[in-house]
């Protein structure tokens, strides 16, 4: 595979056996990532794991105190991205190396929602719920994994959390009645991006959000943005360039009209390709979606971004971007990158092996729910569908365990606990319905 284009500094002839064996083991972690003959098993993960450990530990011996950043780098993050994948398709997502690669992805939402200076609260509380949490994952790992390893990932949150702080003193000027109107405004200029990258242009769909813009150009007071309140509040200094922003660049995609600058047109057909895939894996990800997986996309995505300079694209003769080439690439690179990051979170703690039966058992409770909600069933004859497929699952089980083979995989804790609650939700139906039916004679 190809690193990123970035450049980096010339490897050291000390480090270069370093760089040789992480080579090495990058491939084993490719070849293991591409076998799809047989789901993956922590005996097959930890060894590689060991592996990166021992030449983080040679490098750190051999730097020092000295900051470097060369091809080493490159292959090292590489072989930890893999390894936390694994970890995750093993359903070992709670442990510190499950969580090294989706601070990738959040370090890269943060520094994409900076540079754009236009999001949602509720973009920054997700991220921040997911930052506590593996803050959290790693504050119980310190007896069990390597301090190289943890102090990496500490760095990584650290930087996560000051991009974080960042994106909330941006926003800390909107007083409360301003919200809805920024809010309102950033979700139009979504909304004008994604049309802008469908694949036919809807000139109504545009004219409707057209629409919405002017009704927002039309509460204006002397220049101002009232709130819903009718107040004038702070943050004027935001809300009002984004509204301008929304008007020219509906401007813009009308007068192109769906089509790209063709210098552009090759790096924009990955990125919908990109797009497109990791769209699908969304909508199948609970039976399809191997973590590892991720990893080329999300390297796809990281060699175009940073193939950027100065924030631009440019063609082959050095020539920048115009505002709707560039607008139209960065829109889907953050576009990939959120699928990455939703998909990440998505990854359910159990072993790839288990998530046949944790998938049925998570549409079993979704149907049980769904009938409680609509009011129970009238008899307890109803629920014989119900408790049928409980009984084959349960079923599965040898002596408690659910196995695959002779082996017992990562994860028995979440399945048993879903086939808990269903079995609780039908006993819960069971009685209502023989209650009524009691009632009634």
């Amino acid at each position: 595979m190809s690193d990123s284009p970035v450049t980096h500094a010339p490897v050291g002839p000390q480090e270069k056996p370093i760089l040789e064996k992480l080579l090495m083991t990058r491939d084993k972690l490719l070849l293991l990532k591409q076998d799809k003959s047989t789901y993956v098993k922590s005996q097959d993960v930890l060894p590689l794991y060991e592996e990166i450990i021992d030449q983080i530990h040679n490098l750190n011996d051999v730097r020092g105190s000295h900051l470097v950043q060369n091809r080493v780098d490159t292959v090292l993050d590489d072989c930890l991205q893999l390894i936390s994948l694994f970890f995750m398709a093993v359903g070992r997502n709670s442990e510190a190396p499950g969580i090294y690669a989706v601070t990738s992805t959040i370090t890269r939402l943060c520094e994409h929602l900076k540079e754009a200076a236009f999001y949602s609260q509720k973009d920054l509380d997700s991220l921040d719920h997911t930052i506590t949490k593996m803050e959290d994952t790693l504050s119980r790992s310190h007896e069990k994994y390597s301090p190289y390893l943890l102090t990496r990932i500490q760095y990584r949150l650290e930087i996560c959390r000051v991009l974080l702080k960042e994106l909330r003193e941006f926003l800390s000027t909107l007083s409360p009645e301003m919200v809805p109107i920024w809010e309102k405004l950033v979700a139009i200029l979504r909304s004008i991006a994604a049309l802008n990258t469908r694949s036919t242009y809807n000139k109504k769909d545009l004219e409707d959000l057209r629409s919405k813009l002017k009704d927002i150009e039309n509460s204006m007071q002397d220049g101002k943005l009232p709130g819903e309140d009718g107040n004038v509040g702070s943050g004027q200094n935001l809300v009002v360039p984004l509204l301008q922003r929304c008007q020219k660049f509906c401007e813009i995609v009308e007068e192109k009209q769906g089509k790209i600058d063709e210098r552009f047109q090759e790096t924009y057909d990955k990125l919908i390709e990109i797009r497109n895939n990791l769209d699908r894996l969304t909508m199948t990800q609970a039976w399809s979606l191997r973590e590892t997986d991720l990893f080329m996309w999300q390297r796809k995505l990281d060699r175009i971004d940073d193939s950027r300079r100065d924030g631009n694209f440019f063609d082959a003769e050095g020539r920048p971007a115009d505002l709707h080439a560039q607008r139209t690439l960065l829109y889907l690179i953050r576009r990939g990158y959120a699928y990455v990051y939703q998909l990440l979170l998505a990854s359910e703690p159990v072993s790839e092996a288990l998530l046949p039966v944790y998938n049925q058992l998570l549409t079993l409770r979704r149907c049980l729910v769904e009938v409680k909600k609509a009011g129970g069933v009238t008899s307890p004859r109803e629920l014989y569908p119900y408790s049928m497929k409980l009984n084959s699952i349960d079923n599965m089980r040898v002596d408690g365990k659910f196995q695959v083979g002779n082996d017992i995989p990562e994860g028995q804790g979440a399945v048993q606990d879903l086939l808990a609650e269903c079995y609780d939700l039908a006993y819960e139906l069971r009685t209502s319905a023989e209650s009524e039916q009691d009632d009634e004679d």
